[in-house]
């Protein structure tokens, strides 16, 4: 978008370039600025006004999916002229006083995240009457639409839990363990409830706090020393995976350890066989896309999704794929 050149702008920029240089205007050096800023980033720059976005989440501290995500919009950002603002916080109502706040700040557009929707409705509905372009993100597609969004970004959570779930079919799986790391997601709710749909064994929800490793660690070992016939465990991100196959260990188990969710240290054990598989959502994606439309949306009164989520996902990925995308999981955008 607005980065290309035409062959006809290629033949003459060598004739017009020193008029130019000599007629830009101080709306032109901002630009220009944006443009030199962006490019040091890897991308350049459109000539449009400076808008501001804030994305607002449900995320945790210390949650490395989210560091993926803003890394998407951010580049979006800088290639979009857009000055990013980033916010999270994993308590419905702190979130919902950050969008509170972002629409008091009078922003271009707003990017936020449904995991809690009814705890965030009404910040959501007073930044949609405040004539403030919103676009929901990662979870709560299902009331996206309602709540005045112009479309959801993400994966649907029910179709990759049921993905999880053929995929355990397929490796002959018997019975499950969902961990569930963070109470009151109703993403989290869905994907388990979506591997339950179509798998052909047993699933049993493990609910655990995810804020203390030390005590996911526990939780998942002591239920795997007691009940030696689980043979799968599914973690719903990526920082839990390491620590499931560590509570494998304590326990002895043989059970596989599948996860949600993808980061480099996911990819490398996926390579060494250390994991079975992973769902991939492309969160950098949902980060790039959620703030491009909002540009597009501003620039052009463009839509995308007919009303429908922008799907980024699932993709299960196993040992043979994991290779191919370690490059991108090293440099933190897959």
């Amino acid at each position: 978008m607005a980065r290309f050149r035409t062959w006809v702008g290629i033949a003459v920029a060598g004739a017009l370039g020193a008029t130019l240089v000599g007629c830009s205007s101080t709306g032109g050096k901002r630009a220009e600025d944006a443009r030199k800023a962006a490019s040091a980033r890897g991308g350049a720059a459109v000539d449009t006004p400076r808008w501001t976005v804030a994305m607002i989440t449900h995320s945790g501290d210390g949650d490395t999916f989210w560091d993926i995500v803003q890394s998407g919009a951010q580049q979006a950002a800088d290639k979009d002229n857009i000055k990013f603002l980033y916010s999270h916080d994993d308590e419905g109502q702190q979130q919902a006083q950050l969008v509170d706040a972002a629409v008091d700040k009078g922003v271009d557009g707003i990017v936020v995240t449904l995991a809690k929707p009814d705890a965030v409705k009404s910040a959501v509905a007073r930044a949609v009457r405040a004539g403030i372009p919103v676009i929901t993100v990662n979870s709560g597609s299902e009331k996206s639409k309602e709540f005045g969004a112009l479309t959801h970004v993400g994966q649907d959570e029910t179709i990759a839990g049921e993905a999880v779930g053929d995929e355990l079919n397929r490796r002959g799986r018997k019975k499950t363990l969902c961990v569930l790391h963070e109470q009151g997601n109703v993403g989290h709710e869905q994907r388990c409830a979506g591997v339950r749909k179509t798998f052909d064994g047993t699933v049993q929800n493990l609910y655990v706090e995810g804020t203390d490793m030390s005590a996911v660690q526990s939780s998942v070992g002591a239920k795997l020393q007691a009940d030696p016939s689980v043979d799968a465990v599914v973690t719903l991100g990526a920082p839990y995976a390491d620590t499931a196959v560590k509570a494998k260990a304590d326990a002895d188990s043989k059970a596989e350890i599948d996860t949600f969710d993808l980061n480099a240290k996911v990819a490398a054990a996926l390579d060494d066989g250390t994991l079975g598989f992973a769902v991939d959502q492309q969160p950098y994606l949902q980060g790039y896309e959620a703030v491009d439309l909002l540009w597009l949306h501003k620039y052009n009164a463009d839509t995308l999704g007919g009303g429908r989520p922008v799907l980024t996902g699932p993709q299960i990925v196993t040992k043979d794929q994991a290779a191919e995308l370690k490059s991108y999981a090293d440099r933190g955008t897959r």
